[in-house]
């Protein structure tokens, strides 16, 4: 049916879906990552804003490796389409923000050059935790790594997203040293902070006459707002072309799905000027963290519990495993018992009625986020939402039962014990550690009990300080047991019974 229809552009975009009249004719802003989500949130408040304001603010998206998505805006001249989706309604838009696409791997002088450009006043990302290459122990950058070392010769064009930049801030300081701004948009805590610690220990490891080039310039003209994203936007498939097809009449090769729910809160620290996003419905403040904390636990980490309990019932999406009854009171135990007491809660949001909005996205069965999409890359993920958590608890003197159950069903999803299947939706999981967890077990088998757990802490997955505690080691131990011996709904019944016997500490 598709196939006849006209492939989609700006001269077969209805004007009443429509986001923004007309394309920048300036790109202002190098976004590193061109994958849904920067397609449904940052390009979407950022078409929102100028609706509302001109500005040379048009969006340079650069796509890491794959060039499918790149080459798709390019033949349909820098449009796609948004899908919101609910039980409720379909809304289709077409954000018309973009000035071109770029394909690092591909194109890596390009992307220097327009890193450097002088009209560039916001170099921004979405490029996932495990982009920003840090060592989990240390949060620093991870020397070690060879990409980064090839990076630092620079004997060839830079592969990580920090080389990337530091390589980009080198051309431009060389050129014409006007300011920047290098805007994170990735679930890191401190995300400005973090990326700022990592450009710098880059400098600070290049030869001599190329560090003292940059360090100075880099305090003075460079700043790393803290940002915090929120939006799910599952991955694309054929469901997300036909409706575009059917809802615009066009063809679109690269439509992307999300809810209706978006938020972005930002510092207003842009050294060159930005757009007036808050006409986008973005917020500004001075003090990210507490939302940024508040996303990061009670949204991301309970999602994650979710995702890893949904995949080993056998379940295909979030909505599909929050319907399940022990799944949903697991999702509230960890979010009231075990995050929300690590919590200061801005003073601008209504805690009730936000935990309730969150049940409403995670049980929004017309978006059907995948248990496998959510549950990917869970080395990175939960190495950022558990441990200060589990740590405040465990220092009070409470078991956090239903964070180490997010462990144990992490480890049971990537990691299974010899003669356990997590099922389809488990093993279709990405994960990096999944080789390195699967070494460790062959050294330290499952069937060992805590020894495992433990010698997991230590590998330094969670970072380092819940090594000091042997009891939540025997605990993962103890969830991994009964996963594997009596299933998932068994383990968060004996999660829920042990929590209900220890009083929760003060918030």
């Amino acid at each position: 049916m598709t196939t006849t229809l006209p492939r989609l552009g700006p001269t077969t975009v209805p004007a009443a879906s429509r986001l923004n009249a007309r394309t920048p004719a300036l790109t202002g802003i190098v976004h590193l990552g061109l994958g849904n989500f920067h397609r449904a949130h940052q390009a979407v408040h950022t078409a929102a804003a100028l609706s509302h304001t001109e500005g040379p603010w048009g969006i340079l998206g650069v796509a890491s490796r794959s060039a499918a998505v790149a080459r798709a805006l390019r033949e349909q001249e820098m449009r796609y389409s948004v899908v919101e989706i609910s039980p409720e309604r379909t809304r289709i838009t077409v954000p018309a923000v973009h000035t071109g696409a770029l394909v690092a791997a591909d194109q890596p002088e390009q992307v220097l050059d327009a890193l450097a450009a002088p009209d560039t006043a916001i170099i921004s990302m979405t490029v996932t935790e495990h982009g920003y290459t840090f060592d989990p122990r240390t949060h620093g950058l991870d020397l070690g790594s060879p990409a980064i070392r090839a990076d630092l010769r620079g004997d060839a064009p830079p592969r990580t997203t920090i080389g990337q930049i530091v390589r980009g801030l080198q051309r431009r300081r060389r050129a014409h040293a006007r300011p920047v701004t290098v805007l994170s948009c990735d679930n890191l805590v401190g995300n400005g902070a973090q990326t700022r610690r990592l450009v710098r220990e880059f400098v600070e490891a290049l030869p001599a006459a190329e560090r003292e080039d940059l360090v100075e310039w880099l305090e003075s003209a460079v700043t790393f707002p803290s940002s915090m994203v929120d939006r799910i936007v599952p991955a694309t498939t054929e469901v997300y072309r036909a409706a575009v097809a059917s809802g615009l009449g066009v063809r679109d090769a690269v439509p992307v799905p999300a809810e209706p729910f978006s938020m972005w809160v930002m510092e207003d620290r842009f050294s060159a000027g930005r757009p007036r996003w808050e006409h986008g419905g973005a917020l500004f403040t001075d003090d990210v963290e507490p939302y940024e904390l508040l996303k990061l636990r009670l949204l991301n980490g309970t999602h994650s519990l979710i995702a890893y309990l949904g995949a080993l019932d056998g379940r295909a999406t979030i909505p599909e495993s929050i319907a399940q009854p022990f799944i949903a009171d697991a999702a509230r135990a960890v979010l009231h018992g075990d995050y929300l007491p690590s919590l200061t809660v801005p003073a601008d949001i209504d805690l009730d009625a936000y935990v309730g909005q969150l049940f409403e996205r995670w049980a929004n069965t017309a978006l059907g986020h995948r248990t496998q999409q959510v549950g990917s890359d869970g080395s990175v993920k939960l190495r950022q939402r558990v441990p200060e958590p589990a740590l405040l608890q465990l220092r009070a003197g409470r078991m956090p039962h239903h964070l180490a159950l997010t462990v144990a069903a992490y480890l049971c999803c990537v990691t299974p014990p010899p003669g356990f299947s997590p099922g389809p939706h488990a093993t279709a999981m990405v994960d990096p550690a999944r080789e390195p967890l699967a070494a460790l077990a062959h050294r330290v088998p499952m069937s060992g009990g805590a020894s495992y757990a433990q010698a997991v802490l230590d590998s330094g997955l969670l970072g380092t300080g819940l090594t000091e505690f042997p009891a939540f080691a025997a605990r993962i131990a103890e969830f991994i047991d009964a996963i594997v011996r009596h299933g998932p709904g068994a383990a968060a019944s004996e999660a829920a019974r042990a929590a209900e016997s220890e009083p929760l500490p003060a918030r």
